[in-house]
């Protein structure tokens, strides 16, 4: 059977020690007084706090990596991503490997996640995510995306 029809659950292992030691970062009692920018953790993730106020859906774009999977969670505030299998998506600026993402034109049908404080996702390279969207008015959010390699 072609792997890229498997569901997650079979395709991945997130009880790999590469997704413990994400997990275990997001388990901190500190993560709100973390300051902005990368933090380098074990077996090649990383982490990325970052402080934004959220946007219309509208004015942002679908996304993908192949190098990462993304967990994001959510310090403090609430926003919308939204997320759809990257195979039916229109690519919109190419896939740059320096920066690992590509950009895609919204799909007619797609699904969102609400991430509220203390919420995250598990997003692999096959996830399309639409991060930053404000879930009603925009707002401040404090939220921290944990790279873990593929």
């Amino acid at each position: 059977m072609y792997q890229a029809f498997l569901p997650h659950e079979y395709r991945y292992d997130l009880s790999e020690p590469k997704f413990q030691t994400a997990f275990d970062f997001l388990r901190r009692e500190d993560l709100g007084r973390l300051p902005e920018g990368w933090l380098e953790l074990e077996h090649g993730v990383r982490a990325s706090v970052q402080r934004y106020v959220t946007s219309p859906a509208a004015e942002l774009d679908f996304e993908t990596h192949e190098k990462y999977f993304d967990v994001q969670y959510m310090v403090d505030g609430m926003e919308q991503v939204g997320i759809a299998d990257a195979r039916d998506l229109v690519n919109k600026i190419p896939y740059d490997p320096e920066n690992d993402i590509a950009f895609f034109h919204d799909p007619e049908a797609s699904g969102a996640a609400l991430l509220r404080a203390g919420d995250f996702v598990v997003l692999s390279p096959q996830d399309a995510h639409k991060p930053r969207c404000a879930a009603g008015a925009p707002m401040a959010v404090n939220k921290i995306v944990v790279k873990v390699p593929v």
